[in-house]
């Protein structure tokens, strides 16, 4: 299995099982962001700590060219706002 860059791992409009799994995988990170923060650590390093720990995940699980594919297609993600919450900036 690869991984797709048309994947989109956090919608919430998702309806397979994989869907479901991520939304409640979703919820965790969200959790664990939220207690992070409590701590004082923050919101910034955070994401970079998961962001890295995604990837590496990633890359362990699909390998270096995969996941490479996969993260060409992020910018234009972003940019169209897939993980833009309230108002854009």
């Amino acid at each position: 299995m690869s991984i797709q860059p048309e994947d989109s791992m956090l919608d919430p409009n998702l309806a397979d099982d994989h869907g479901d799994a991520r939304r409640v995988a979703y919820g965790y990170v969200e959790d664990a962001f939220a207690e992070a923060q409590q701590d004082g650590l923050d919101s910034d390093a955070v994401a970079h700590a998961a962001l890295f720990a995604g990837l590496r995940t990633l890359v362990e699980t699909y390998g270096e060219e995969a996941t490479a594919v996969f993260a060409e297609a992020l910018p234009e993600k972003i940019r169209c706002g897939a993980f833009t919450s309230g108002t854009r900036h």
